[in-house]
């Protein structure tokens, strides 16, 4: 803890997020593969071609794959956050899908509920790119008087 500390508050920020996001992914894909399998099932556009309980459980080991990365590779948080905004980006038409067909699951059973979700997931994409890193920090060009 005492190497946290000594980091400056936007790299604390980044980790802290970083941790966050890692564990949150990790129970949520343990989640989409046991005790909250059918709510996930219910998420699933009825649009897509591919069989729901094959979408739930293939998203679930990614949300695992990347919740474990977030956490246990830290050293490459920067690829690793890249790929968790792509997968909050691509996951965003199911969301979408939700709030247009009313589809209830997880609280959310009001299209007020639904709507709402829908500007969190931006939240998420830009808290997978804070925790990577990204933006980095600005390099200090060196003046005349440095010089």
């Amino acid at each position: 803890m005492s190497s946290l500390r000594r980091r400056s508050a936007r790299e604390r920020s980044q980790t802290i997020t970083r941790v966050v996001l890692g564990s949150f992914m990790t129970f949520a894909g343990i989640s989409h593969m046991t005790f909250a399998r059918d709510e996930f099932q219910a998420q699933v556009p009825d649009w897509m071609p591919v069989d729901h309980d094959l979408v739930v459980l293939g998203s679930g080991v990614v949300e695992i794959s990347l919740g474990a990365a977030m956490l246990a590779l830290p050293k490459h948080r920067r690829v690793v956050g890249i790929a968790l905004a792509t997968f909050y980006v691509l996951i965003f038409p199911g969301n979408i899908a939700q709030y247009v067909e009313g589809t209830d699951a997880f609280g959310l059973d009001t299209d007020g509920k639904r709507l709402a979700r829908l500007f969190g997931q931006p939240l998420l994409i830009a808290g997978a790119l804070w925790a990577g890193g990204i933006p980095g920090r600005r390099r200090r060009v060196a003046s005349r008087d440095d010089i």
